[in-house]
């Protein structure tokens, strides 16, 4: 049995965070698990407020959970706080977690911030050196790198200074570019370009379900550039069985 595990906020609109996570996880096969490590306020129109949990609760829920079941893959989420950043990081490090996959979520769509200025600091010295993979967009990779990214010299500038914080790869998500949404893979001795149609319409959790799948495919036991190759067919076919489930515009996975 493949066994995967999310360390995230919980989205009760059931779009995002630990939520989709789970939903992802048990599609593809795996047998999911989830740490709450933060709350928020939301609905298909944006996120109203968050709620840090306690860096004890935590850490509490780590031990209890790995102490009894192992993880073949870790992903994390929103992490909201520099102190849950550091216990997540202590935890992974106490742990020996292997393949952790990191989706640093810094701001929401509706523009709320999911990673406190004060933690971004704690996130890269941290965490980031713990990774397999970390996967941001263009504004988080630009906010994690300090860098202004307007062309791919940009972007490879970029994906260097996240590589020399510790990661194994690097996977900048291009869906904030104009043209096909273009990933790109840096790590080992090549760089690899996934590129998918893109799909009009605005869709709620689309970073979530691609980390979740590749969290999956990890587990599994695949190489990280066929794990990101199957986690981008894996939103776009899910892409296609989008729909409205609340006031807004905005597009939901249906699983």
């Amino acid at each position: 049995m493949i066994k995967t595990l999310s360390i995230a906020g919980s989205d009760p609109s059931g779009g995002a965070g630990i939520q989709a996570d789970l939903k992802v996880f048990q599609s593809l096969g795996a047998f999911g698990m989830a740490v709450p490590a933060a709350l928020t306020v939301q609905n298909s129109r944006g996120v109203s407020a968050t709620y840090p949990v306690s860096p004890l609760v935590i850490k509490e829920q780590f031990d209890a959970l790995l102490s009894d079941v192992r993880p073949d893959a870790v992903k994390t989420g929103m992490l909201l706080t520099r102190e849950a950043v550091t216990e997540v990081a202590r935890a992974v490090a106490r742990y020996r977690v292997r393949n952790l996959i990191i989706d640093p979520v810094l701001r929401s769509s509706s523009g709320k911030m999911l990673l406190k200025p004060e933690a971004v600091a704690a996130l890269k010295k941290n965490l980031l050196p713990l990774a397999l993979i970390v996967m941001p967009n263009i504004p988080e990779t630009e906010i994690l790198s300090g860098r202004t990214i307007k062309s791919e010299e940009d972007m490879d500038f970029a994906a260097g200074k996240l590589l020399a914080f510790g990661p194994q790869y690097v996977l900048i998500k291009g869906g904030h570019r104009a043209g096909p949404a273009v990933d790109t893979l840096y790590g080992g001795k090549t760089v690899f370009s996934f590129s998918t149609k893109r799909m009009r319409g605005e869709f709620h959790g689309t970073g979530c379900v691609l980390s979740a799948a590749i969290t999956v495919f990890i587990a599994q036991g695949m190489a990280v550039e066929k794990a990101v190759e199957k986690g981008k067919q894996v939103v776009e076919k899910m892409l296609k069985k989008t729909a409205r489930v609340g006031r807004s515009r905005t597009k939901y996975f249906q699983f």
